[in-house]
Formats: structure tokens, C-alpha cells, sequence
């Protein structure tokens, strides 16, 4: 009897054993199928965000426009940088200041017309006292006097601008000969503003230049006195930059974002 016993107890000990067994087996297999499941959805999900970001600029021009952001480097370090620094080594820190904010002041029709039609119609009415302020008091616009007296800060709004407030998308990114990184959005917005900008003319009407000629020299005048007054930031944006093209189209997609969404 005893041995019946035993042996019925080594069996049960035997049996629960093996079940034991069994399950922790499946425990396991069971565990490494959710791991692979989770690692495949991580695979996906991984893959995924590298999908949307090589989405997020349209780029299909790639090709042409590192060839032309080799170009517009090459032009500015070698004839923009030396031109502006020898203009600002001739021309006074005060005069410069000056003559950047006749421009500034020049472009008024465009942010004006631009808050408005963004419906901003509050920045467009600080902009037009701006205007009517630094023209008068501020001597044709050499001085700010709107915002270092009255606080009225400048509403900085173009066309492109405008239609991304409307929801139109930016469009397979362009760098442009001298202008560097664009898109076709502002492409469209540098045409359409180039109509209100009174320093831009190719013919006889109510702008300052009156010709093509004049209107490229005073363009120049501007980017060469712009360039003075921000000596060096371009270098200290380029060293932080890997490869510049992909670096530059993404800092410049970014923030015409941001600006848009301002």
C-alpha cells in the first residue's frame, strides 16, 4: 500500500513538473513573439519618422541647387564679404544704420498691403504711422523714430507670407542665383511683391529707379549695406553646418514656417 502510494505521489510530482515546464516554455515563447511584434512596430514606426522627415521639403531639384549653393558661397565670400567690409571700413557704423533704415522704411507698401490682406489690419495701421512718422519726423526715414519714441515695432509680412497664411504649401524648395534658398510659394510672393517695392522698376513709372539699371544698383547699395552691419554671422552659421546645402534649405523652410504661423 505504502508503495502504491509513493508511487502515485512520484507521479503527480512527475506530472506537475512537466506541466511546469510546459508553460514556462510557452511563458517564453509567448514573450519572445510580443518582443518580436514590438520590435517590428518600433522597425516601423523608426522607419516611419525617417519617412516624414526626408518628406518634409520637396526637393527634386537638389541636384541644381547645391551646384548653386556652391555658387552663391563662392560669391559671397569672395566678392560680397570683401565689398562690404571695405564699404563699411569707408562708411561710418551711423551712416550705415542710416541708410538701412531708408530701406526699411521704402518698403513700408509691402508689409502694409500684406498685414492687410492677412487681415492684420491693426499691425497694417502701427505699419502706415511708421511710415508717417519716420518719413516726417525721422527725416525721409534715417531714423526710426516710430519705435525708439512711440515703441510701433515694424510687422514684417510679404506675399509668401500671405498665401501660406491661406494655406498654400511651400513647394519643392529653389535656391536662387545671388538670393540663396527660396521656394516656389515665394517665388511667386518675390513677383507679385516686386509690384508694390519701390526701389524695384524695369521701365518708366511712379518708383525711384526708373530703369533696370538703377534698380539693380540700388539693390546692390542695399545688400552690400545690409551685408556690413551683419559681418561674420554667416560664417558662424556655416561652421555648424555638416554638409551647408541641406543645412541652409532646412534653416530657411523652418523659418518661413515660423513666420508664417507668427
Amino acid at each position: 500500500m505504502r508503495l502504491i502510494i509513493s508511487l502515485i505521489l512520484i507521479l503527480l510530482t512527475f506530472t506537475a513538473c512537466a506541466n511546469k515546464s510546459n508553460v514556462t516554455q510557452e511563458n517564453t515563447v509567448s514573450t519572445q513573439s510580443v518582443k518580436v511584434v514590438e520590435s517590428e512596430e518600433a522597425g516601423d514606426e523608426f522607419d516611419d519618422e525617417f519617412a516624414s522627415a526626408d518628406e518634409e521639403v520637396s526637393d527634386p531639384l537638389s541636384g541644381y541647387n547645391r551646384a548653386m549653393t556652391s555658387f552663391n558661397d563662392g560669391f559671397y565670400v569672395y566678392v560680397l564679404d570683401p565689398t562690404a567690409r571695405g564699404y563699411a571700413y569707408v562708411v561710418p557704423e551711423i551712416a550705415r544704420k542710416g541708410i538701412s533704415n531708408v530701406f526699411n522704411n521704402l518698403m513700408f507698401p509691402i508689409r502694409f498691403v500684406n498685414n492687410i490682406l492677412q487681415l492684420k489690419f491693426e499691425n497694417s495701421m502701427e505699419e502706415l504711422g511708421r511710415f508717417v512718422v519716420n518719413s516726417t519726423f525721422g527725416i525721409l526715414g534715417l531714423m526710426d523714430v516710430a519705435d525708439s519714441e512711440l515703441g510701433w515695432k515694424e510687422h514684417d509680412e510679404d506675399f509668401g507670407q500671405t498665401l501660406g497664411y491661406y494655406g498654400i504649401g511651400p513647394g519643392f524648395h529653389v535656391v536662387l542665383p545671388f538670393l540663396g534658398p527660396s521656394n516656389v510659394r515665394d517665388i511667386v510672393g518675390l513677383s507679385v511683391d516686386s509690384f508694390a517695392d519701390p526701389t524695384f522698376s524695369t521701365q518708366n513709372d511712379w518708383k525711384i529707379p526708373n530703369n533696370l539699371e538703377k534698380s539693380i544698383g540700388l539693390k546692390a547699395l542695399n545688400v552690400t549695406n545690409k551685408t556690413s552691419l551683419h559681418l561674420g554671422e554667416y560664417e558662424n552659421i556655416k561652421k555648424d553646418a555638416l554638409d551647408l546645402y541641406p543645412f541652409l534649405r532646412d534653416v530657411y523652410e523652418q523659418k518661413r514656417e515660423n513666420e508664417i504661423k507668427e
